[in-house]
């Protein structure tokens, strides 16, 4: 651009006590600005601000699809999420909000990728890592765009200006989602630049990932098989409850477990995590800012709570009892505690953990063969050996599950499912994971006995988008049932 642009950017160092960018308001001239190392990296932070923001996976995000869990329920304003039937208009502006700030993300991410092949004091090959870590954030944005709304506008940097953009076809998103993340794979580095940034195996567990969506299943399980080939990841070892601080507590900076996190820090303004104050009720000690309890559960009445076996150290990790007016049995999650906090939380939001891949690994490797095999077993066991306090790599008589009773391909499925909603649970993750699946009617029937409605398995084009995006037409264009 030959003009003076206004943009919030990100100062690019990030020293080793650090877990977050740090902001910095700036205005800048585009065609004097991108030219350096540090420059380029302060346009790359830039994209993650937007990704952080409350009213993104900051918070609202995740609390919107955890109330959707089946594990879950939803309160006050959200209550009305338990009934899948759609969204009102209080939630409507919520997802638009989301929407916009995934837009926001991807803007950025498109002016880095049309300036940084124009820099003129970085190397070539520091261009081709830069380049892959903007298309791999990019590639995230969107494929959260098409899992939640389907198919949306392309916006790339070759018409960022446009203002007027069909939506394209959801294949033609994942298309592009696909081009970029194989950008990334070939191009980013084996450790991210610092903390936070991606690396070539973050990319190749979103490829894992988006091939499970798209049903292409000996390619999630190739991707998958390589991340965990590389040697570059471990479970962190638990033997106790409180151990699981060392992979989700606050003041955990990076762990062995870590593939890819949106990192967060209570120790620098505006950039703690706001998601956890939706978890808590205030005065339970957890989080000191207050709490506003909008997602439970409840042990008895939940039949997810209520069968899941109270040796699991998950269990006790995630959940304790709080009542405040829906009975005795009613259970908040805790999962990302955090008792120093002042403004917003030090827990990292675990897009990716190697847990994940690990699960993703078994199920593909089950699809794949028709059936489950003694390794995708294994990894599964790995998951659930840790969640009983024991060595992953040991196998254990006492908590490991057996092939034998699983060999049937549905019966395998089912228990992934299982574990991950355990392995997983408050990451907004679960609902996702039903509707790829395709089995989200039928879970949630039988958990909570309600039909779920199809127009609540999308989320709708928000009003703020064609009401100035005239190529989209909210009549004829809209999701359905909105």
């Amino acid at each position: 651009m030959r003009y003076i642009i206004s943009i919030i950017i990100m100062a690019a160092a990030l020293s080793s006590c650090k877990k977050t960018l740090e902001e910095e308001p700036q205005s800048i001239a585009a065609e004097n600005f991108y030219n350096k190392p540090a420059e380029v990296e302060a346009g790359l932070n830039a994209i993650y601000s937007p990704l952080r923001d409350g009213n993104a996976l900051g918070a609202i995000y995740q609390v919107q699809l955890e109330c959707y869990a089946d594990y879950m329920y939803g309160r006050g304003s959200h209550a009305v999420l338990n009934n899948y039937q759609g969204l009102d208009n209080t939630n409507i502006t919520r997802v638009g909000n989301i929407w916009g700030f995934f837009y926001l993300s991807i803007r950025n991410a498109n002016i880095m990728v049309q300036k940084i092949p124009l820099a003129k004091s970085v190397s070539d090959a520091a261009k081709a890592q830069y380049l892959a870590e903007a298309r791999y954030l990019r590639a995230l944005d969107y494929f959260y765009l098409v899992r939640n709304w389907a198919g949306v506008p392309l916006r790339t940097e070759n018409n960022m200006d446009s203002i007027n953009l069909r939506r394209s076809a959801a294949a033609d998103v994942y298309a592009f989602i696909l081009e970029d993340l194989k950008f990334a794979e070939t191009n980013l580095p084996d450790a991210g630049r610092l903390v936070g940034a991606p690396s070539k195996w973050a990319a190749k567990t979103v490829l894992a990932e988006v091939y499970m969506w798209l049903g292409q299943y000996n390619d999630a399980d190739s991707k998958a098989g390589e991340v965990i080939a590389s040697g570059k990841f471990s479970l962190v070892k638990v033997s106790a409850v409180s151990d699981f601080d060392k992979l989700y507590g606050a003041d955990v900076v990076s762990s062995t477990e870590e593939i890819f996190y949106i990192k967060f820090s209570r120790s620098a303004a505006t950039q703690g995590w706001q998601y956890p104050i939706y978890a808590f009720y205030p005065n339970s000690g957890y989080y000191p800012p207050g709490g506003y309890y909008t997602f439970y559960s409840d042990s008895v009445k939940n039949a997810v709570l209520q069968h899941w076996d109270k040796h699991d150290l998950r269990y006790t990790y995630n959940w304790y009892s709080q009542t405040f007016g829906l009975g005795a049995t009613t259970m908040l999650n805790r999962k990302f505690a955090d008792k120093q906090a002042v403004t917003g939380a030090g827990n990292d939001y675990p897009m990716y953990r190697y847990a994940d891949l690990l699960l993703l690994y078994a199920e593909a490797e089950s699809r794949v063969n028709n059936g489950p095999t003694a390794d995708g077993m294994e990894k599964l066991n790995m998951v659930h050996r840790r969640a009983y306090g024991k060595d992953p790599l040991t196998a254990d008589a006492s908590v490991d599950l057996l092939l034998s009773d699983y060999s049937d391909p549905a019966a395998f499925l089912d228990l992934v499912v299982k574990e991950r909603g355990y392995e997983d649970c408050s990451e907004g993750k679960r609902w996702l994971d039903l509707k790829r699946m395709g089995i989200v009617k039928q879970v949630i029937q039988a958990v909570k006995g309600i039909t779920v409605a199809d127009k609540h398995l999308l989320w709708p084009i928000p009003t703020t988008e064609y009401n100035y995006n005239k190529a989209i037409d909210p009549a004829k264009d809209q999701n359905p049932g909105y």
